[in-house]
């Protein structure tokens, strides 16, 4: 806990001491004008992906400040890289003046992953063995064993416009790039001394390479794909502010359509989304009960095993929206657990600001927000083999079919609570910690970012 209490110093003083921007004179309140620069070292800690290190820059422009804490423009970037070798490499804007009547958010990202997270598909009808993955533990095969090498590529440009009041309508384009492919062996075990290097064979025991010579993912979507997509939709909010609203709605409802070329025609599919974020101030602005209730299913086509775990999004916001598990989704439960054709999903936070203060002109809050989540299968993935060919495949291979497939899935839960330092409102430092009620989900997860989840 000391190391987190000198990171969030480090991090508060860093931001105080770059911030630049006018200021009123008003003893309760600080009304940011023109344009405000704020650069940071990016450290943050995720139980998926390891202790980041890097840096983020955020430029805000509030015009003569009568709208803050709304911005007339934000142009974000940030470059990162973690000790569990996954990186990040982004430039996002986001304006509503750029075009007059248009909001337009735009983002470029590059996702390298040398170990992101693979667990099967269907939740619980996957079982998840964590000793198999922890070094020291009986049974211990190796850390990489739910694990593949991964490279994510993305282009987008969204834009909204008023339909009347608070309804709006949206249109977006983009390309996603998957590159895709097992754990290198030898690039995690770089530099590394021996007891702590991944056990090398000529064929890494991992469910990526089990599901691939068991034809449960199919050749032409091994290695990843190019996918550029359309997409429009309906959007409602009431919010009376973008981060931490104390009251309002955020509603939307969107189809998205994914191209494919070559070989990889049969991944042509639809998708359908539907989000639900409500703000309900219990106590003006010091206790705000927070809800998300979510949904994305596949309307028609073949969605590559690469892509079942991205919910796709009208704002991007963030670098990463894979679902469901983890910093993104269900909190404490592993990244991308949850996996299927279509899944439903809920967050439920009380949020609590326990104590508002000024330094160097500059407004600040701390609060706590007990949390809870729950996701479900709503469409499951189907098996490209019956349960008896996986059976015999199982057993060709050596192992036991009952290690790696169950008959049913359920629910998945987990609750904890999160600590949040804001200044100005806008710039938001998070710690989250939750744990999962089920083993087969994981234990817990500690989270370190930018802002809330939603």
């Amino acid at each position: 806990m000391k190391k987190t209490n000198r990171f969030l110093i480090l991090l508060l003083f860093c931001a105080i001491t770059v911030q630049a921007g006018a200021a009123n004179n008003d003893s309760t309140a600080v009304i940011k004008k023109g344009w405000t620069f704020g650069a940071l070292p990016s450290i943050g800690y995720n139980t998926d992906l390891g202790f980041q290190y890097g840096a983020l820059a955020e430029v805000y422009n509030y015009g003569d400040g009568s709208m803050f804490p709304q911005y007339k423009h934000l142009m974000y970037v940030e470059i990162n890289y973690t000790t569990k070798r996954s990186g990040l490499f982004r430039f996002f804007y986001d304006s509503k003046y750029l075009i007059p009547g248009v909001r337009v958010t735009l983002d470029l990202s590059y996702v390298p992953e040398a170990m992101a997270d693979f667990l099967g598909f269907n939740g619980y009808r996957s079982v998840y063995n964590p000793a198999w993955g922890k070094t020291g533990e009986t049974g211990y095969l190796s850390r990489a064993f739910y694990k593949l090498k991964k490279d994510f590529f993305r282009a987008t440009a969204d834009f909204q416009g008023t339909i009347a009041g608070n309804l709006s309508w949206n249109a977006g384009l983009g390309v996603f790039n998957y590159r895709t492919d097992e754990v290198n062996i030898d690039f995690i075990n770089r530099n590394k001394a021996e007891d702590k290097k991944l056990p090398t064979t000529d064929v890494q025991p991992t469910l990526y390479n089990y599901y691939n010579q068991w034809g449960l993912i199919k050749a032409n979507e091994l290695h990843g794909g190019t996918h550029p997509f359309l997409r429009a939709g309906l959007t409602f909010d009431s919010r009376n502010r973008p981060n931490n609203p104390s009251r309002g709605i955020w509603a939307d409802a969107f189809l998205t359509y994914f191209g494919a070329f070559g070989e990889q025609k049969e991944y042509n599919h639809l998708t359908l989304n539907a989000s639900f974020r409500h703000y309900v101030p219990v106590w003006g602005d010091r206790i705000i009960f927070a809800y998300r209730l979510g949904y994305q299913g596949s309307l028609w086509g073949n969605t590559p095993f690469y892509m079942k775990n991205y919910m796709a999004t009208l704002f991007t916001k963030r670098a990463n929206y894979e679902m469901l598990g983890g910093a993104n989704s269900l909190r404490g439960i592993v990244r991308n657990r949850v996996t299927g054709d279509g899944y439903a999903y809920a967050n439920v936070e009380f949020r609590v600001k326990l104590v508002s203060f000024k330094i160097a002109r500059q407004a600040f809050y701390i609060g706590i927000n007990p949390l809870f989540d729950i996701g479900y299968i709503t469409d499951q993935v189907e098996w490209n083999r019956s349960e008896a060919e996986l059976r015999a495949l199982t057993a060709a291979s050596s192992v036991e079919y009952d290690d790696f497939f169950s008959a049913k899935d359920g629910l998945h839960m987990s609750a904890g609570a999160g600590l949040k330092i804001a200044m100005n409102e806008n710039f938001i430092l998070s710690v989250d910690f939750a744990k999962a009620f089920n083993r087969q989900d994981g234990n817990t997860g500690l989270y370190i970012m930018l802002g809330y989840m939603f």
